[in-house]
């Protein structure tokens, strides 16, 4: 049995097995910290990556500032922490596969890398924006957990803790910068290959972080930066404009992926240009010539090619006929020459969607664009890149707040209205969501809601520092501590209120099916350190006795479920995963997604429960180094499940 690492790989030494694979020689051996490792000799690298010699301190563009590589090296330095299950404070914790994880979403960002890689499909941030408060505030409530500059490596250069990063900070843009970089590193690897980013900014770091996002995701991957009107009437405070709006900057995992970003439903006047009508619906007509001139035959050959009209029934086809005789190419009326939008074998295929029409100028190819397709979906429309939408504004988020909890507890929240739209586009139903700045849970309030909108079954995962809210407040009059206590709450209210409103919507002859599907509940998660002793990781540094150390190597304060969480991060199972408890011969034992991970960490296993768990065939099987009852059930373990299950992969902690 192999024994679990219990921590976040270490990304650095991933990367450079990965250059191994194709420039061995440009691998070696470092020695540093007392410790050998591998290193890249990036000399030798840049000049395998160039066609001419590459000599030091040559000129380039780039973006940098103070911090940055070390940012880097905070991306993707390993942690030894865990995640620790909540039950109290979630909501259907058994059945839900909403996550809320209370931390530093930098290291959780790190514990859940390995489990998520690739599957999130849209992540939306409305990050500090560096105002001139503390840089890592949330919906105007300043920082005061001592911890979190600490442990997120966000240090000045004589190692003071960096708590209000005012204008006269001298590194005022430098540590947004180094607080933003790493988080936004470990994100993309989260987005699945039609996955998409959303992030929230205003003109204090709007360039700054253009820049870093280009790097980050790649320039060629950027779609828009949306200028989204928030406060219709301005800003009153500020000097020679009033500035109305913010922007969101957009960016995709793949540019060529054309799933990445959806149009929205057509309505209002658009509907009105479907005027025409047959035995498929209501459609309008869209002219197939190309009016884009650097369109045309040299440079498309394949879509320039004549077409034939039948002048009595105005239908058309690529083959030229006694009744098919009315030449048409897909000329301007002044002759110059573009080409057609469909291919010939497009037109042949659906050629009942085309039709001709004569007009003073002669024949023109119109295809027909339905209102509702054959997949039953209306048409859409590509968004446009100003939103003006009244309830996208703040007055709503603010109203969204004050519906919920009956006064505005919270200073400046999004208008859950806002984060529906980009769900539109966004994601589909069945998307993974995530938000690692999620302040008062606005998001997951705007993917439940749109979930009961369109029957979506959208999952989704927020993150929040527990930021203590200031103690004049309004929120902390009304009970709550810190913004994550008013996230969670937020969820369950809104939670409560979609399934009363589903109810109340009801005729008395539907069924409740679909309330009972849709998922309001949430797990709830809490960042700590790790569930093993130092000696698990350290034994070099134990100095009393090793043998009575090693005896028991799991703090005593943690749960057999506490356990399961973090072997789930190890092995990458999605912690929204069923669980559930059974007595296997008088042991617990934690099953997870019906056998596919099974635990057990009493005390004192027999051969007995190890032949019931190996005859469940599980994927992964996990127990303590100290569970057996004596050395004959660790003799008989291997002979047992190369019996009834060799292929389970057998690990202990």
């Amino acid at each position: 049995m192999e024994r679990l690492k219990m921590k976040t790989p270490n990304l650095v030494q991933e990367n450079i097995k990965k250059i191994e694979k194709l420039f061995p020689e440009c691998v070696t051996e470092h020695t540093g910290g007392g410790q050998t490792s591998f290193a890249v000799d990036f000399d030798k690298l840049r000049q395998e990556l160039s066609g001419n010699v590459i000599e030091d301190d040559e000129e380039c563009y780039r973006f940098t500032w103070p911090g940055k590589k070390q940012s880097i090296v905070t991306a993707n330095a390993p942690i030894n922490k865990t995640l620790r299950p909540c039950r109290d404070e979630s909501v259907d914790f058994d059945n839900t596969e909403n996550l809320y994880i209370e931390g530093d979403n930098l290291d959780i960002l790190k514990l859940l890398r390995e489990d998520y890689l690739g599957k999130v499909k849209m992540i939306y941030i409305d990050p500090p924006y560096n105002t001139g408060n503390d840089f890592v505030y949330k919906d105007e409530f300043l920082q005061s957990t001592d911890e979190y500059i600490e442990n997120s490596g966000q240090v000045d250069y004589d190692g003071n803790r960096l708590i209000a990063n005012t204008e006269s900070n001298g590194r005022f843009h430098t540590d947004w910068l180094n607080m933003i970089y790493p988080r936004l590193k470990l994100a993309r690897d989260f987005l699945s290959d039609d996955g998409v980013i959303f992030i929230s900014i205003d003109d204090n770091e709007v360039f700054n972080l253009k820049k870093i996002c280009d790097e980050i995701f790649g320039s060629s991957n950027f779609v828009v930066q949306l200028a989204v009107q928030l406060n219709p009437r301005g800003r009153n405070l500020d000097i020679f404009v009033a500035k109305t709006n913010e922007s969101v900057l957009v960016y995709v995992k793949n540019y060529l992926n054309s799933n990445a970003i959806k149009g929205i439903p057509k309505d209002g006047k658009m509907v009105e240009e479907y005027n025409k009508e047959d035995s498929f619906g209501r459609y309008r007509e869209i002219g197939l010539r190309n009016r884009n001139q650097s369109f045309n035959p040299t440079t498309r050959p394949n879509l320039y090619y004549p077409l034939y009209v039948n002048e009595k029934t105005s239908r058309v086809s690529t083959v030229k006929s006694e009744e098919y005789s009315i030449e048409v190419f897909p000329d301007a009326p002044d002759g110059t020459k573009t080409c057609w939008t469909w291919m010939k074998s497009k037109v042949e295929k659906e050629n009942d969607f085309i039709v001709a029409d004569k007009k003073t100028s002669g024949w023109r190819i119109f295809r027909k664009d339905y209102l509702i397709g054959p997949n039953g979906k209306q048409s859409t429309t590509l968004v446009k890149s100003l939103w003006i939408d009244p309830d996208i504004n703040n007055d709503y988020g603010k109203k969204a707040i004050k519906d919920l909890f009956g006064e505005n507890i919270m200073s400046f929240p999004k208008s859950p209205w806002l984060i529906k739209k980009l769900l539109m586009i966004g994601s589909s139903k069945n998307s993974l969501i995530m938000d690692m700045f999620s302040g008062s849970a606005t998001t997951a309030e705007a993917v439940m809601r749109q979930n009961k909108e369109d029957g979506g079954i959208r999952k989704f995962i927020m993150m929040q520092l527990p930021e203590s809210v200031p103690m004049d407040s309004i929120a902390f009059k009304a009970g709550y501590s810190n913004v994550s206590e008013i996230g969670k709450e937020r969820i369950r209210r809104v939670g409560k209120k979609i399934i009363e409103e589903q109810k109340a919507n009801q005729s008395d002859n539907t069924d409740d099916a679909h309330v009972q599907k849709l998922d309001v509940g949430f797990r709830v998660l809490k960042l700590d350190s790790s569930n093993m002793k130092d000696v698990y990781y350290k034994p070099s540094e134990v100095t009393s006795d090793l043998f009575v150390q090693t005896e028991e190597n799991i703090k005593e304060d943690r749960t057999d479920e506490d356990l399961l969480f973090q072997v789930m991060l190890e092995m990458s199972v999605p912690l929204s995963a069923k669980i559930c408890s059974e007595n296997i011969c008088g042991k617990k034992v934690l099953i997870v997604d019906d056998d596919y991970l099974i635990a057990c960490f009493d005390k004192d296993i027999t051969d007995d429960v190890v032949t019931d768990i190996a005859k469940r065939k599980p994927q992964y099987f996990v127990m303590r180094d100290s569970s057996a009852m004596d050395d004959n059930v660790i003799t008989n373990f291997e002979t047992i499940f190369q019996t009834y299950s060799k292929c389970t992969v057998r690990k202990i902690l």
